[in-house]
């Protein structure tokens, strides 16, 4: 088959830690060939979507890991997949690619995770739609709403509904310390939405990202430690990955979202899970393989290649 990745640049990638890496790699291992473009390679004209393409081989060389072909102009739908591996922020830009990706699928282009589903699934907001595993939740750009909640709750996690790697994310306790000047940074005075959830004690033994393939379970989670007195697990912000078996709830809350967002057309979805409470429902280009084999032995990145060629 002929794969494509869009991503981020290849000399961005860290190959140690990199789960497209690791997709590439059981690509080629199985006589698939890999291409790679970016977002600003790719355009619009006369209908058609193409983009500036190189053709990637794989060194086994950690470091220098790659050589590319010199890029050439392709349709999309010439791939057999495409693999939208780019990495938030989900913005505008990331949007217009979505837009792009969906004409080019009615031009005869295999996308995943599916454009269409990756905008309807806002990372934060998706949880919504599974109400029955999530802790107390608003979403409000309101303050008295948010002041409310926080009376009501003591305990609370205020996040943007944009953000990524634990970026803007507070906790504000009992005694309200700087609640007001947090919502109105968050709210940017009232003029943007945020979340606000009751806190979840059992961050301390980690935010489980459980990952979801073709609709079955991954029976490891990568539990993102908090280091010192961090309040955010995400790698990011300076969590430690500890991959672990998965627990009966976090097998649960995967076996039941798991054939809903398959079937919704995502391929690969990474479900955050504190405790007992699914807090986020990752899309857009989600991770943790090569920790989770590293560590557990459990290749990640075998099962989503076999999931890809089942799905073609």
């Amino acid at each position: 088959m002929k794969i494509a990745f869009l991503a981020d640049p290849l000399d961005t990638f860290k190959t140690y830690k990199d789960s497209t890496y690791a997709m590439m790699v059981e690509a080629v291992k199985r006589g698939h060939t890999i291409y790679a473009f970016e977002q600003k390679d790719m355009a619009l004209e006369s209908g058609i979507v193409t983009a500036n393409v190189i053709r990637v081989s794989l060194t086994g060389d950690d470091k220098d890991w790659y050589r590319a072909s010199a890029p050439s102009a392709m349709f999309l739908s010439e791939f057999d997949a495409i693999l939208l591996r780019k990495d938030p922020p989900f913005d505008m830009e990331y949007i217009y690619t979505t837009y792009l990706l969906e004409l080019a699928e009615t031009q005869g282009a295999r996308v995943f995770n599916k454009p269409q589903a990756i905008r309807d699934h806002n990372e934060k907001l998706a949880i919504a739609q599974f109400s029955k595993y999530t802790s107390p939740t608003l979403v409000t750009r309101d303050a008295a709403r948010l002041r409310a909640f926080h009376a009501e709750h003591q305990d609370v996690i205020l996040k943007p509904l944009d953000g990524m790697g634990g970026a803007g994310i507070f906790r504000v306790r009992q005694d309200g310390l700087n609640l007001g000047s947090i919502i109105e940074t968050l709210t940017d005075n009232g003029h943007r939405t945020i979340m606000i959830q009751r806190f979840i004690p059992e961050i301390v033994a980690g935010d489980k990202r459980v990952l979801v393939i073709g609709g079955k379970v991954v029976p490891y989670s990568l539990a993102r430690i908090p280091q010192g007195s961090e309040v955010r697990g995400n790698l990011a912000a300076g969590g430690i990955g500890v991959a672990q078996p998965l627990t009966a709830r976090d097998r649960e809350i995967g076996e039941a979202l798991g054939p809903v967002l398959s079937q919704r057309g995502l391929l690969l979805v990474g479900l955050d899970v504190i405790g007992d409470y699914l807090t986020e429902v990752n899309v857009t280009s989600p991770t943790c393989f090569q920790e989770i084999k590293q560590q557990a032995g459990f290749d990640v990145a075998e099962m989503f290649i076999d999931a890809l060629e089942a799905a073609l």
